[in-house]
């Protein structure tokens, strides 16, 4: 085993640990403060974002409109994918905080229409992210895994541990599902699939501080998503390493 992959191995062990705590009293008081920000939103905004959300699980799994480069291949080191990945990365940060500083200033009209667009630029981060570790996106199976990637960073810290539980052996997860996506009950998983405002997010549709404020929000959770990205395609890659040969 090389340095790198050594690295690789260590970090995600952390991670793991760290999916699997139990929720702080931080944690708690959170998801507190943030159900009772949600109590204040307008319903038109949880609307928005319901539509948004629904469209979203359902263009994934069944449309075409993410399409990415071709898949790194197989001989590709981790070393270089992983390079390759957080060059993605740092350049959808860039463009979602450049789109949520154009939002966010704005107004709320604008802000609220940053929710659906910064959904499809996480979504087109995913795809090419799952291509360059070499998984084949045109299989809806994989874009479901990217839906629970998606889950995984959003989620409260209960619902981030349930989503790990459910992924951590993802290939045996594989064998139970069906191959056509139109025997696949997504009408359910829609209905669990939990929606995530971060509580900076909010924040972008106050007057004055939006265009701050979406900018840096829009940075970071973007860059949440892809570190979430890294290390669950590792997950699978270190323990099925077959995955690559």
């Amino acid at each position: 085993m090389n340095s790198y992959n050594q690295k690789i191995h260590i970090e995600l062990e952390f991670w793991k640990r760290e999916m699997l705590r139990k929720p702080s009293f931080l944690n708690r008081m959170t998801n507190n403060i943030q159900k009772k920000l949600n109590s204040y939103i307008p319903d038109k905004v949880h609307k928005t974002i319901t539509t948004a959300m629904k469209a979203m699980v359902k263009t994934v799994l069944y449309g075409s409109t993410y399409t990415t480069s071709a898949m790194a291949p197989k001989e590709m080191s981790m070393i270089h994918r992983e390079s390759l990945i957080l060059q993605k990365i740092d350049n959808y940060c860039k463009t979602g905080a450049a789109e949520g500083g154009i939002t966010g200033a704005g107004g709320f009209l604008t802000s609220m229409a940053d929710f659906p667009i910064l959904i499809a630029i996480k979504m087109k981060l995913l795809f090419e992210i799952a291509a360059l570790y070499g998984f084949e996106v045109k299989d809806y199976r994989e874009r479901l895994y990217i839906l629970y990637i998606f889950q995984l960073a959003f989620s409260s810290k209960q619902g981030t541990t349930k989503v790990f539980m459910h992924i951590q052996d993802w290939e045996k997860q594989l064998s139970t599902l069906p191959e056509d996506p139109n025997d696949f009950d997504w009408l359910t998983f829609q209905q669990e699939y939990r929606d995530y405002i971060d509580l900076a997010k909010l924040a972008q549709l106050l007057p004055v501080v939006g265009a701050a404020v979406g900018a840096v929000a829009n940075y970071q959770l973007i860059k949440k998503l892809g570190k979430t990205a890294m290390q669950a395609y590792r997950l699978r890659l270190i323990e099925n390493p077959k995955l690559l040969s």
